[in-house]
């Protein structure tokens, strides 16, 4: 027979998908599964899919040896979701938040505020913003009457974080905050006080808490299959050059490398315990040949010490080879995640005990953009009025420990520390719930 005469084409596979071909697509595609008879609806065609519960799902295709795939994304109609405008577009936000924001599911961008006038109307065009949502630091009175704008994500130096959180929260605007808070405890607590004085949210910035690969490593070590936490190891170090950077300028960034990299290894420490440090102990080394460090420090190594016994050790340096990694050691297992504090390439190796060997796994999960992932997070909590799970408490209690740490390396002796005074007792006592990402 001819080929037109044996073979379907794609339309009318299609068309037939709906029908008479639906029950052997399943046959094929997958075994009998819950994903191909989702509670609530009959079984949808295998390429096709069927709305249910407001979203489009799918059977899964594929075999018993492969990863079952992640559902297709679900964003929500975009004037459905939250209204971002974007304050300080330099590296960070033009090369990783404007373009996370075009993934998120909850978020949007619409207004833009920046210092320069010729790149803030660029940028407008090229996402689309309107020349009436462009600001200028000075505009947050105009800011105030754009209903299009319900928070804002201030991503400028850090000294200047103080300011525009309090201007914001002045406008009715609810505030994401990059990391650190601030320049110092004094300036977190005063943008903690207008925040909630204007009865609107705060919630800071650290990606990590919501990236895939810390969060497995956070279950991980909390869930005590692989034993209990005994000793942690964190490192964040990179090489700095352009000595007029705004990050070597004492004034601006409140520090050197610690308030800038050397606070993934602290928070994440601490998040991944839930516990508040008891002590700190710290080391300060900076060259005195490089006029780079004349302001703030190149290099930290510091020590925590947890009521449950564990003990930390970090190091942060401005001056090594790139190199981020975590690993989390217990009586069964190394849990080692490398490229633990970057915005991409995170390896998760497990390894423990198997049986009379020596097992490493490596552990795959899906690669997801962690700015889109903590915009979205604090998306949901505006729609449904929730604390966020990095609200300013938590990036003020890394200031408190980050001048302990300072103080430490300047006296030589241990500095006791502990949880925020009048903190409930228990674990994550400066942060809000977890929430799904999926919901």
């Amino acid at each position: 027979m001819a080929d037109d005469d044996t073979n379907l084409s794609r339309r009318n596979l299609l068309r037939a998908g709906g029908a008479t071909l639906t029950g052997a697509a399943f046959a094929m595609a997958a075994p009998a599964s819950a994903a191909q008879n989702p509670p609530g609806g009959p079984a949808v065609p295998a390429d096709t899919g069927a709305v249910q519960g407001g979203k489009i799902v799918f059977p899964n295709w594929r075999g018993p040896g492969d990863r079952t795939p992640p559902p297709p994304p679900a964003p929500m109609p975009p004037e459905k979701r939250v209204g971002f405008c974007v304050v300080g577009l330099g590296r960070l936000s033009l090369e990783e938040i404007l373009p996370a924001l075009a993934q998120c599911k909850r978020a949007r961008l619409t207004a833009l505020m920046s210092g320069s006038p010729d790149k803030a109307r660029l940028v407008a065009e090229q996402y689309g913003i309107a020349p009436e949502a462009v600001y200028g630091y000075g505009d947050w009175d105009r800011l105030r009457q754009n209903p299009a704008v319900q928070a804002v994500y201030v991503v400028t130096p850090n000294a200047l974080h103080r300011d525009h959180v309090l201007a914001a929260a002045g406008a009715g605007k609810a505030v994401l905050c990059e990391k650190p808070m601030a320049a110092s405890s004094a300036q977190a607590r005063e943008m903690i006080a207008a925040c909630e004085k204007a009865n609107v949210r705060l919630m800071i910035a650290y990606r990590c808490q919501y990236e895939p690969y810390n969060r497995e490593v956070t279950r991980l070590s909390r869930s005590g299959t692989l034993g209990k936490p005994r000793l942690i190891q964190a490192f964040n170090g990179q090489t700095t050059g352009l000595p007029e950077q705004w990050r070597l300028k004492k004034a601006l960034a409140g520090g050197g490398a610690l308030p800038d990299i050397g606070l993934y290894c602290l928070n994440g420490t601490r998040a991944l315990l839930g516990e508040e440090p008891v002590s700190v102990q710290a080391q300060i080394i900076s060259p005195p040949e490089d006029p780079k460090f004349g302001e703030v420090e190149e290099s930290v190594a510091f020590t925590l010490r947890f009521p449950s016994g564990v003990i930390a050790q970090c190091l942060t340096s401005y001056g090594v080879h790139e190199s981020r990694r975590l690993t989390v050691h217990t009586a069964g297992a190394d849990i080692d995640l490398e490229n633990a504090f970057a915005y991409e390439g995170q390896r998760l190796i497990v390894s423990h005990k198997d049986g009379k060997q020596e097992s490493r796994d490596n552990r795959v999960l899906a690669q997801k953009n962690q700015f889109a992932l903590e915009i979205d997070h604090f998306a949901r909590c505006l729609q449904e009025n929730r604390r966020p799970r990095t609200p300013g408490e938590e990036g003020l209690q890394d200031h408190v420990l980050m001048e302990a740490i300072y103080e430490a390396a300047r006296s030589g002796a241990i500095v006791a520390v502990g949880p925020p005074p009048g903190a409930a007792e228990g674990l994550d006592v400066t942060r809000g719930p977890e929430l799904d990402e999926a919901g």
